[in-house]
This record gives C-alpha cells, structure tokens and sequence, in this order.
C-alpha cells in the first residue's frame, strides 16, 4: 500500500534528534513522497536543505503562512522574488501554504488579504498548485467567508490547490471543490469530536481528496496529543476507509493518485 503525505513540517526543530529514523518509518509504512510546505522564508530554506537530502522523496512548497506574514522577513516584494528564483527547484511542487488564519491574532486581516492575493498571483504566474490555509474563531465564519471571495476574484479555478487540513462545513467543501481545490483529510478526522469534518469525508467525491499529517501537529488517534509523524497518515487512510464503506488500499490507491495529479511529483 504506497501513500503520501501532503503536508509535513518535518524540516522543524521537533524532528532534530531523530529526523533521518522518522523519514525511515514512513518508508517502512509505504510513504512514496511527503511535502513540506512553507511557512516563512527561513522555513523554506531549510525544507529545500531537507528535501536535497532525499531527492525523489521529500518534495517542498514556497509560502508564507497567514500569521507569519508580519513578521521576522515575513511577506514582501523581496520575498517574492526570492520565491521566484526558489520555484527553479525541481523539487518546488506548490505555492504555500498561504491563506487566512483569524484564529490567532498575529498578523492584521488586511495583511493576510494583501499576502493571500499575491501568493495566488504568484503562483498563476509559476503555473503551481496553492495550499491553503484557513482557521477562524469560534462559531464564526468570517475567514472561510473571506477566502471564498478572494478565490473566486483571483480566479484560484486557473491553477487549483489543495484546502490543506480541512475542517469547514459541506457548502465550504462544495465551493472549494468547484474552485478547482482538494480537500485533505489529517488526523483529525479520527478524533470523536469531529462529526462536520467526518460528515464531508463520508461524502466529498474521492477524487478530491488527499491525506496528509501536518506533523508534528495534530496527531491521530490513538497517537492524539504525542508528537505526530508522517507514518500516522496510514491511520487517516484507515478512517477515510471507514467512513466510505471501502478498504484502506483502495483509498491509498486514490489519494496517491490525486497528489500525483495535482503536484505532478
């Protein structure tokens, strides 16, 4: 059974003491590729040094998260260009992630509107896939709401992405699909208290979506709390199965073939 994982931090300092043994378990777990997104410009960097490590197998996204854009070198013209000349990597798959995060009150929403945009634009103009990023506050909307609109006025269909550790409702689902996005499903999608996210899982079409980790966060259950690591995503992928009625190595079949698709590894 060959998986992916789509959305890995393993370029962060919780992976320094045993990086090379956790890359050797999602080996020994059937993981054929793992993407490392970007977060700051730092964090690009050292994913690029990673993903040289393991040519073929790591492969690397150029971004700025949205609470990350107003700070340290943070989003700006000169990080874009340094982004442009980065995208050269063969190793360079997808802009992000990117997007709106009104959870944490870090960087202003016009300063994630403004670094949203032209991370889009930027990644039209690169021909590339965009990861997204979208959290809100409690019993509010306001990001997803946001995020729509700015999709639909960038015209995101053009290059399409990926709605990266999904967690909105069905309409958001249906207005992301129909946008050209996936839907990737982590760990949380085994959790109990996740019956929105399971609901969509059980009824999203297969070929959108993608399994990911976002390790070292977010950790499936019965790992939940620990640190998380790409192997877990074989437990997404088991959940994924439950809820559709179908066997774990047809859903590795699909959500491979969708990463293909859309990263063209």
């Amino acid at each position: 059974m060959h998986l992916i994982d789509t959305h890995t931090h393993l370029n962060l300092d919780e992976y320094i003491e045993d990086r090379e043994q956790v890359i050797q378990t999602a080996l020994d777990a059937g993981l054929t590729r793992m993407l490392i997104p970007g977060v700051t410009l730092e964090g690009c960097f050292s994913a690029i040094s990673l993903c040289e490590k393991y040519p073929g197998l790591l492969f690397f996204a150029l971004g700025v998260h949205p609470t990350d854009v107003s700070k340290g070198s943070g989003w700006s013209a000169e990080v874009e260009s340094q982004f442009r000349e980065l995208a050269k990597h063969p190793a360079c798959v997808a802009i992000g992630e990117t997007g709106l995060d009104y959870y944490w009150d870090e960087s202003t929403p016009e300063a994630q509107h403004q670094a949203l945009r032209e991370q889009i634009r930027l990644a039209q103009s690169l021909e590339l896939p965009v990861i997204l990023h979208v959290r809100d506050k409690k019993d509010s909307t306001a990001a997803y709401d946001d995020l729509s609109q700015f999709l639909r006025e960038e015209h995101a269909e053009r290059n399409g992405g990926v709605m990266h550790c999904f967690s909105g409702d069905q309409k958001f689902a249906d207005a992301a699909i129909a946008l050209n996005y996936y839907l990737a499903f982590g760990g949380v999608l085994t959790f109990k208290n996740a019956p929105v996210q399971q609901q969509v899982a059980q009824h999203v079409p297969l070929e959108r979506v993608l399994l990911e980790t976002d390790s070292p966060y977010l950790a499936p259950v019965p790992f939940r709390g620990k640190r998380n690591q790409p192997a877990y995503v074989r437990y997404v992928a088991d959940k994924l199965a439950e809820l559709r009625g179908m066997s774990p190595e047809a859903i590795a079949e699909i959500t491979t073939a969708n990463a293909y698709a859309l990263f063209k590894f």
